[in-house]
């Protein structure tokens, strides 16, 4: 196997044999109908466009309406916005791909403005994250969430079943749980984020406790085969600090070993002036590479890859998967110009977030360019 073509070779995932090892990433475009936050008909129009990658992961879709922390994002709580994602994972079976939901609550990343009647977001402790809650009216600074009881946790766990029960009646093949990125279940883990000093606070093994019982829950569903988790163990998106990122993420990644996942999908550490955690020269470290001598299942790698990084990865043993999003955004048929070598299409960051097709379904394939 030749480096440019590590890429494009076959892969198995779980019980799916993978045409290719290009990863759709989840990628939060906010455009769910305003009146029940479901997909619509361009969300089915646009993962379609995408099927000729490896895997697709949806965008973050929320488990639950306490779980939302921006405008127009989809949920998977109710029976239409189940309904709708049918309509997308059929368009996208249709053209021979594969997708898996992704399973999002944010916690304290949200506003009063967003929550079901105006209440306090949640969290493992009554923490202020520093920055702007992103809102209907424009950001506005976040507020003091309220600490979740005790007893108000297997609620939570009951919310993200219920959701993976939804998953798996709107067809998709599996869910990842997402624990990374400073939302509700990484925010359980960083000891800046929870103090808690009962069962889910203070040690390593109880600030996971509420991660894995909720991996246990969604497998329960699943299966684990058709089940990954998302990781981001050098992060401090949404104000998210550990005192000893390597001792929690080594204890975390190493207890995923017991559950014979479909994968574990890392982030990597941003590098130089744009280090992700400063305060822990250590957090630099933290690669996918360094988990690999750790992790014995499959391994997905996120962290602005180029084809040509994308192939050394692969080819060097230190992921088995690579995920890619922007470039995805503005390539659809990303595996065919990587298969021919030819150029991509530049990305417009201004319509990323919000908005309608312009800048989400029609960004033009070679097919088109050529014809």
């Amino acid at each position: 196997m030749t480096v440019e073509q590590s890429l494009l070779t076959s892969v198995q995932v779980g019980p799916y044999t993978l045409p290719n090892r290009l990863v759709m990433a989840p990628l939060t475009r906010n455009r769910a109908s305003a009146d029940a936050l479901t997909p619509q008909a361009m969300h089915a129009t646009y993962y379609a466009q995408r099927a000729s990658a490896g895997l697709i992961i949806s965008e973050a879709t929320q488990i639950s309406p306490q779980g939302i922390g921006y405008p127009l994002t989809p949920g998977i709580y109710s029976d239409a916005q189940t309904t709708a994602w049918k309509t997308v994972t059929d368009a996208v079976h249709a053209k021979g791909g594969r997708i898996f939901l992704q399973l999002w609550h944010v916690g304290r990343i949200s506003h009063p403005s967003l929550q079901p009647d105006g209440a306090l977001p949640v969290g493992p402790s009554a923490i202020a994250p520093q920055g702007m809650a992103n809102t209907y009216s424009g950001d506005q600074p976040f507020v003091t969430p309220r600490a979740l009881e005790l007893s108000e946790i297997p609620g939570i766990i009951a919310d993200y079943r219920k959701a993976a029960e939804n998953a798996l009646a709107a067809g998709f093949d599996g869910v990842e749980v997402h624990s990374a990125n400073g939302y509700l279940l990484d925010q359980f883990l960083h000891d800046g984020s929870n103090h808690r000093t009962d069962a889910y606070g203070g040690s390593i093994e109880n600030r996971a406790r509420l991660l894995f019982e909720v991996l246990e829950t969604v497998i329960d569903v699943w299966g684990s085969d058709r089940v990954g988790i998302r990781l981001s163990p050098s992060g401090t998106f949404n104000d998210v600090a550990d005192s000893d990122p390597k001792a929690l993420f080594t204890y975390v990644v190493e207890s995923l070993n017991r559950y014979n996942l479909a994968y574990l999908h890392m982030i990597e550490p941003r590098t130089g002036s744009n280090a992700a955690n400063p305060a822990h020269p250590d957090a630099i470290d933290l690669t996918t590479a360094f988990f690999r001598k750790i992790y014995n299942g499959t391994l997905f790698s996120a962290g602005g890859y180029t084809q040509e990084s994308g192939n050394e990865a692969i080819a060097a043993g230190s992921t088995d998967l690579v995920v890619y999003g922007r470039i995805y955004i503005s390539n659809p048929d990303l595996v065919e110009r990587f298969r021919l070598n030819v150029p991509l299409n530049p990305y417009d960051r201004s319509t990323f977030y919000g908005g309608d097709e312009h800048g989400y379904t029609d960004y033009p394939t070679l097919a088109v360019q050529t014809a």
